[in-house]
């Protein structure tokens, strides 16, 4: 079911399953969506003991491939030794499954991409124990053969004791010969070594680089070989010396050394961790204590602990078999009931297809916090291929196309009207914020394309400061953190949820025809302001490709000034 038809709320920091979302994997059965990347989409379940599982099921086009099957097997196996403190233990897996999954442990926390969009750069001392914790954890993956080959900030996890590095080994799976002959595209060109970037041999020393580009977002609020499109950045990393400019200064030298040309130039990871622990900010403790973290962050990571949790009396997972071949799924017995855990059913001689979940609602008037404030890169699986020459070496460079899955479009009714929630009525924005527009309202744009509708067009809306985001559902200006489907703003940019797709538009004529031909084959993965203009446009697509909101920027004031903008909204049905 989509979340525009749920009665019920998820907590803010998991998302509705949708009509193209299975209801059951490996006998696990499915409760909520934590996000998608490259290799497939990330779920929420339980083991049949009641612990919170992340269940990533790998792309249907992927698990085709035989030569990415064997790998898959292969790295699965690899990764299962893999028992370090600041990684996700992979704890099941169905490698001979029709849809090759793996289960690893759930980590209640947001990402480390998150907590930066939303919190901007983090302190000195927290950066120094985050790289020394992923540090650890690389030498964990390094001893049982693997490389990470994708180390970027949407891949490490921030819990209340630590960082958790997840997708360890995954993208070696992915680079096996069949699939990076369609193109593939193996890691996230802002963290990208040089060697890797160029086609060479990825080493443990390609993951020191990338953990010193992680490091050096982390600490300055963006990469180091700058925020352009993946081709310039691809270049700048083979060519150019990393920007440090933002990062302070007693951080400079150690990551400065991590992100050197040649990979023998590289700290190992026990240096990294040793130049972290000697380093006067952490006075010789590596310890991640109740204060590691801004107290900001750290209220943060209390809203992905809120675990949606199913009535007693609902059906509940199936139990897998164990092992790390676990394709067929049993049946098994009844278990008392839990807070997170849900009770077993009674086994019936043909049982029904499992419901989507019900969960417990949120209370009224708790505030809500969106579990990323906008896309993250590398967030499709396949790619086309695009060649780049790097002076007088080759550097293949694979680039993403856009994932266009949908969940099948409801039908419309013959004259309902659209009808939005009411904004909340707490807090009153200081600016301006316009009723939308009914349906057909005048607006630069054509008329929409068979296929949508359009909700509201040529609604005008000013955002304050800051504090107040654009709801695109209702066509109003809210208080930051009050809508699901929204573009908010931050250090000159503008922020959207995270597994949205955007494109940015030619000039303020964007319509539909264009928004859609654009996501298809260039989309964005960061709209900041000054890719738009003073009167530029750019459009976002939902996860599940049922709503499509085009923004023209009319006027902008700064970084935390106000924003004036003109907004169209269209909603697929058919």
């Amino acid at each position: 079911m989509s979340a525009d038809r749920s009665p019920f709320a998820l907590p803010s920091a998991f998302q509705e399953l949708t009509g193209d979302d299975p209801r059951e994997v490996g006998g696990y059965r499915l409760y909520a969506r934590l996000g998608a990347g490259g290799m497939g989409r990330v779920y929420l379940s339980y083991t049949p003991g009641g612990r919170p599982v992340a269940l990533k099921v790998v792309r249907p086009e992927l698990a085709e491939d035989p030569e990415f099957r064997a790998r898959f097997a292969q790295e699965v196996a690899s990764a299962q030794r893999i028992h370090g403190l600041y990684t996700a233990q992979v704890v099941d897996a169905g490698v001979e499954a029709a849809t090759p999954w793996l289960a690893t442990t759930y980590v209640p926390g947001p990402s480390l991409q998150q907590v930066v969009q939303r919190f901007g750069p983090l302190p000195e001392r927290t950066v120094l124990l985050l790289v020394a914790g992923i540090a650890e954890a690389l030498q964990a993956i390094h001893a049982s053969g693997v490389v990470h080959r994708d180390l970027k900030p949407g891949n490490v996890l921030i819990a209340p004791d630590g960082p958790r590095v997840i997708d360890f080994g995954i993208a070696r799976a992915a680079d096996a010969g069949a699939l990076t002959g369609t193109g593939l595209r193996i890691g996230s060109p802002a963290y990208m070594a040089p060697e890797q970037a160029m086609g060479r041999t990825a080493t443990p020393a390609t993951d020191v680089h990338a953990l010193g580009a992680l490091a050096v977002h982390v600490a300055g609020g963006t990469p180091p070989f700058g925020d352009g499109p993946d081709l310039a950045a691809l270049y700048r990393t083979v060519h150019e010396e990393p920007d440090l400019g933002r990062v302070p200064p007693g951080l400079r030298e150690l990551l400065g050394r991590c992100l050197a040309k040649r990979p023998e130039d590289r700290p190992t990871t026990a240096e990294v961790i040793a130049a972290a622990r000697s380093h006067p900010a952490v006075g010789g403790h590596l310890t991640f204590g109740e204060d590691w973290l801004p107290h900001p962050v750290a209220g943060q990571i209390t809203r992905h602990a809120d675990l949606p949790r199913v009535p007693a009396e609902a059906p509940t997972a199936l139990v897998p078999r164990a092992g790390v071949h676990a394709a067929e799924t049993v049946r098994g017995p009844a278990t008392p009931p839990n807070p997170t855990a849900v009770a077993m059913p009674a086994p019936s001689p043909a049982p029904a297809p499992a419901p989507a979940p019900v969960v417990t609602p949120e209370p009224r008037g708790r505030a809500r916090a969106k579990g990323g404030r906008k896309r993250a890169l590398g967030r499709t699986a396949l790619t086309a291929t695009v060649a780049l020459a790097v002076g007088a070496a080759g550097m293949l460079y694979l680039l993403d196309v856009p994932d266009t899955e949908a969940a099948p479009a409801e039908p419309p009714v013959a004259g309902a009207p659209s009808t939005p929630p009411a904004p909340l009525p707490s807090v009153a924005p200081t600016s301006v914020a316009p009723t939308p527009a009914p349906t057909g309202a005048a607006s630069s744009t054509s008329a929409a394309p068979t296929g949508y509708t359009a909700a509201y067009r040529g609604v005008e809306l000013t955002s304050a400061d800051s504090g107040y985001e654009f709801d695109l559902a209702t066509g109003t200006v809210v208080p930051t953190d009050s809508a699901t489907w929204y573009v908010a703003r931050s250090a000159g940019e503008f922020l959207y949820p995270d597994t949205a797709d955007s494109y940015i538009g030619r000039d303020s004529g964007l319509g539909l025809a264009e928004c859609l031909k654009g996501l298809g084959s260039r989309p964005a993965a960061r709209v900041p302001f000054g890719a738009l203009g003073p009167r530029g446009a750019f459009c976002l697509r939902s996860a599940d490709g049922q709503d499509l909101a085009i923004v023209r920027v009319l006027s902008t004031a700064g970084p935390d000034g106000p924003v004036t903008v003109s907004l169209d909204r269209y909603r697929r049905t058919g």
